[in-house]
């Protein structure tokens, strides 16, 4: 058996794949359920219902995927140009950090210019976290895949500290979590009495930016070059060194502003479970949406329709919620196998 390169493959050699890997996703978590004692049909059903069935469902839905794009959006962007980011969880955090220093009070600022100042102060951050892996990939040549999975460990306790010491909530009655925003660094509610917010505007904004990055611009091209071939980009001219610095400064500030989302716009304070693994995930919506960034937000809104979909069906059925993880990472596994076959062709020898 061997692998063949398709030159061109057609449209539907390019779509097949991956429908049938979700196909075969949602038959899989069936069988599942039917081992966990509940009637798959009505597991799933729930799941739907948990994720589309409401109003209140429907914009829990969108709150949820708010982060996960940003991360998506972060990982699609370093994986196109073959910088290997694992560590958007870490980005993610220094960007909930910015906006915790500036968002308490340190600038008595109206909203209009405050909330704009923390979203690049958080970038900032995050691009700050990245660009030390990225410098250490280009200069001496080291894995970052291994640097950027540690800083996850080593920020999260540098946050752990700072929440125990010097940001820690005098009023906070003991618990390890920061001062409230004040109320002029709070991003408002889409709609009134309910918890989505305008982090989810951004959000798409952002897709929309990426996508124009990656098909408009020199940038996008020589990204695109990098992570085909960096040795042919090189000899053709590109940077290719600096092209992955630029990639991972963008790539750190879009992971940041999930963090700044979520503080700003959900928790109003910083706390050691702020993300229940909101950076690993984006790498399955990265993965799920073929590092397209318009696909990032269906991707997206599909896995945050599982996690919401789950808890509801769960309260219903008593099915563990942890079907929801089985079926990101079925899912995951299956649409790498889809991509595989997307792009190859399998020829017994």
């Amino acid at each position: 058996m061997r692998l063949e390169p398709i030159a061109n493959p057609s449209m539907a050699r390019t779509l097949v794949p991956p429908a049938a890997a979700l196909v075969a996703t949602v038959v899989i978590a069936s069988l599942l359920a039917m081992v966990a004692g509940g009637n798959p049909f009505r597991v799933l059903g729930l799941i739907i219902e948990g994720a589309v069935g409401s109003r209140f469902a429907l914009l829990e839905t969108l709150n949820r995927a708010t982060p996960l794009i940003f991360t998506g959006l972060a990982v699609a962007v370093a994986f196109r140009a073959k910088l290997w980011n694992i560590g958007a969880e870490a980005q993610l955090y220094a960007g909930a950090v910015m906006a915790v220093v500036l968002g308490t009070g340190a600038l008595a600022w109206p909203a209009f210019a405050l909330l704009p100042t923390m979203a690049a102060a958080a970038m900032l951050a995050g691009a700050v976290i990245l660009l030390v892996p990225a410098l250490l990939k280009t200069r001496l040549g080291v894995d970052e895949v291994v640097t950027t999975l540690l800083f996850n460990f080593i920020f999260l306790l540098f946050v752990s500290y700072l929440l125990e010491g010097p940001m820690k909530d005098p009023m906070g009655m003991g618990w390890p979590k920061s001062p409230r925003l004040i109320a002029e660094a709070r991003l408002p509610r889409i709609v009134d009495g309910l918890r989505l917010h305008w982090g989810f505007g951004l959000a798409l904004i952002a897709a929309g930016v990426v996508w124009v990055i990656n098909t408009r611009t020199t940038l996008g091209y020589e990204m695109r070059a990098v992570g085909q071939n960096a040795e042919a980009a090189r000899f053709a001219g590109i940077p290719v060194g600096r092209v992955i610095v630029k990639t991972a400064l963008l790539s750190g500030g879009l992971a940041a502003l999930a963090g700044f989302s979520e503080v700003s716009g959900l928790k109003g304070s910083l706390t050691l479970d702020l993300s229940p693994g909101f950076g690993y995930s984006g790498i399955i919506v990265a993965m799920l949406a073929l590092l397209n960034p318009l696909g990032v937000v269906a991707a997206a809104l599909f896995v945050a329709g599982i996690f919401v979909g789950a808890d509801s069906m769960s309260r219903a059925v008593g099915v563990p919620t942890y079907l929801a993880d089985i079926m990101l990472a079925t899912a995951l596994l299956l649409m790498v196998l889809a991509i595989l076959l997307t792009r190859f062709r399998i020829l017994r020898e």
